[in-house]
C-alpha cells in the first residue's frame, strides 16, 4: 500500500507516493545527486526520507540511487536520488553520476567544521566543473548532535565549535546555492523540507545571469 503525503507550497501542491515502481518510462524525472564528505550523514539522509527508518550502522557507499514517485500539478515524476562517495578513492568514478543531473545537495554536517570547509574547497567546485548550469542547495545534517554533550566537548578540544544556521545561510550566499537548508535523518526534523526544496529549485531554476561582454580597448596614440 502506498503511503501518500502532501507538500504545500506557493508555487506547487506535490505529493509524495512512496513505494511505487522507480524510473517509469511514461514519467518525467528529477534527478538529484547528493555530494559530500565522507561519514556526513549523505546516505541516512536518503534512508531516512525514502523509508522512514534510520540506518543502524555505517556503511561508505561506493553509489546507490533510490526513486519515489511525486505528483507535482497533477503530473507524476519520478524523483531520481543519486548516493556518491565522498571518500578521495572514488573521486574519478564519482563524476560519472553526474551527467544529466537536475539539481544537487551539497552536504556537510554541521559538527564537522572540516566537512563544512571541504564545501567551498572541493564540492561545489566539482560540481560546478562538471555541471556549470546545474542548481545546488547547501544541506547541514546531523542537527541533533548540535546539542550532544559529547559531540560538542569532543569540538571543543580542538577549539572548534558545531556550524551554525548563520554560517550554512552565509556560505551558501557567497557560493551561490540557491539555498541553504539543515535537517536531522535521525530525528527527521527538517529533513522533508531538504527536498521539497530541491524539486522546486529542480523545476524552477535561478534565470541564467546574462554574460558579459569582453571589449577589447585598442590605446590610442
Amino acid at each position: 500500500m502506498k503511503c501518500v503525503f502532501p507538500v504545500f507550497s506557493a508555487r506547487f501542491y506535490i505529493f509524495f507516493l512512496i513505494g511505487t515502481p522507480p524510473f517509469n518510462s511514461k514519467m518525467q524525472t528529477i534527478k538529484c545527486v547528493v555530494v559530500g564528505d565522507g561519514a556526513v550523514g549523505k546516505t541516512c539522509l536518503l534512508i531516512s526520507y525514502t523509508t522512514n527508518k534510520f540506518p543502524s550502522e555505517y556503511v561508505p557507499t561506493v553509489f546507490d540511487n533510490y526513486a519515489v514517485t511525486v505528483m507535482i500539478g497533477g503530473e507524476p515524476y519520478t524523483l531520481g536520488l543519486f548516493d556518491t562517495a565522498g571518500q578521495e578513492d572514488y573521486d574519478r568514478l564519482r563524476p560519472l553520476s553526474y551527467p544529466q543531473t537536475d539539481v544537487f545537495l551539497v552536504c556537510f554536517s554541521v559538527v564537522s567544521p572540516s566537512s563544512f570547509e571541504n564545501v567551498k574547497e572541493k564540492w561545489v567546485p566539482e560540481i560546478t566543473h562538471h555541471c556549470q548550469k546545474t542548481p545546488f542547495l547547501l544541506v547541514g545534517t546531523q542537527i541533533d548532535l548540535r546539542d550532544d554533550n559529547g559531540t560538542v566537548e569532543k569540538l571543543a578540544k580542538n577549539k572548534q565549535k558545531p556550524i551554525t544556521f548563520e554560517q550554512g545561510e552565509k556560505l551558501a550566499k557567497e557560493l551561490k546555492a540557491v539555498k541553504y537548508v539543515e535537517c536531522s535523518a535521525l530525528t527527521q526534523k527538517g529533513l522533508k523540507n531538504v527536498f521539497d526544496e530541491a524539486i522546486l529549485a529542480a523545476l524552477e531554476p535561478p534565470e541564467p545571469v546574462k554574460k558579459r561582454k569582453c571589449t577589447i580597448f585598442r590605446a590610442q596614440g
